[in-house]
């Protein structure tokens, strides 16, 4: 009796979180996953991640998002991964979509980048050391390798899959023609390729452009969409300044102080007020915008604390617009 008890109250986490199914697939993601892109490398604090992935899979994020240069330094986001899995979360590995990647700069030499077999392999045999786990749930190509055959880097994927070492591939920052090739090389191989990772935010359409969003909704291929907040821009906390402990404040390799124009405060403090119209918070709105036609699958969102990821989460549940609001979203974004 107390052990069901146990099972139905843990089972209340999946009741907020829609699951949306990944392209064709049997592959569920949650619409609201957790990246280790930032705050979860060496120079964090161990106590403040693990707050996060405890309150982010308590609320029903089963989906926590890594490659093998998250950090800093490189290998260190995996590492803490593989502490918090120890700790916390290893009885629950078969409730957990674990994924990382491979493809961008990691250790010196020739064979530390791109798009090789070696490479890819070798990564991924050091990123299943450092998480202690025996197999990802889908392993992605991180980026286009120009200077590598592209039926070389899916080669190594579909091998990767039918090792054992990955249960789906998936690829990040593909553009249209790439991730057409891909989905006709993989279904020859018979490999379950399932997701494209792209860049999507009110501030950056890119996928739309170049035709992936629509390429992926026609041929069964889902889209996990990162920096929807486009690094945190998409929220009200740079309208008054820099905060000290935020991404532009604390760490800003990926966003400078430059990004904060005249311009954009002028677009942010408009896109704020349709989000206090709804009764939202801007960050809340931004996802909800990515999540509104039921292409995209799962939003990525980083976090600094576990109050972000409450608030973010509810989300999931407003992605519907007027076609007013969505006018004006545009008029504003330019």
């Amino acid at each position: 009796m107390t052990n069901v008890n146990i099972y139905q109250a843990e089972s209340r986490r999946y009741e907020a979180m829609p699951y949306h199914p990944v392209g064709r697939s049997g592959l569920r993601f949650p619409a609201v996953s957790l990246g280790f892109w930032h705050n979860f490398g060496s120079r964090d604090s161990y106590d403040n991640m693990r707050a996060m992935a405890r309150t982010a899979f308590d609320h029903g994020i089963t989906q926590f998002d890594l490659a093998n240069n998250y950090g800093p330094a490189y290998g260190s986001a995996e590492e803490s991964l593989g502490r918090l899995l120890r700790d916390d979360f290893m009885p629950y590995r078969e409730e957990l979509v674990i994924t990382t990647k491979a493809g961008y700069d990691m250790w010196e030499g020739p064979y530390g980048d791109g798009g090789s077999r070696k490479y890819l392999m070798s990564s991924l045999d050091q990123s299943l050391r450092r998480m202690g786990l025996d197999y990802v749930d889908i392993f992605y190509h991180h980026r286009m390798d120009p200077d590598t055959p592209l039926e070389e880097s899916l080669q190594a994927l579909a091998d990767i899959v039918r090792q054992g070492k990955a249960l789906y591939a998936g690829v990040s920052n593909y553009n249209e023609e790439y991730t057409r090739r891909a989905i006709g090389f993989f279904r020859e191989q018979h490999c379950p390729f399932v997701v494209n990772q792209r860049a999507y935010s009110i501030f950056n359409r890119e996928i739309e452009r170049d035709g992936v969003k629509e390429l992926c909704a026609r041929e069964g291929l889902g889209i996990i969409a990162f920096s929807p907040l486009a690094q945190g821009l998409l929220t009200d906390k740079y309208l008054k300044g820099i905060p000290a402990d935020s991404r532009m404040g604390r760490d800003p390799r990926f966003l400078t102080a430059s990004a904060r124009t005249e311009e954009r405060l002028g677009q942010i403090d408009a896109l704020n007020r349709i989000a206090q119209r709804r009764g939202q918070t801007l960050a809340q709105m931004a996802l909800s915008w990515v999540l509104r036609d039921g292409k995209v699958c799962s939003v990525l969102i980083g976090a600094s604390r576990p109050e972000q990821i409450v608030e973010n989460i509810s989300a999931a549940a407003r992605t519907e617009f007027s076609p007013e609001e969505l006018a004006e979203i545009d008029k504003i974004a330019g």
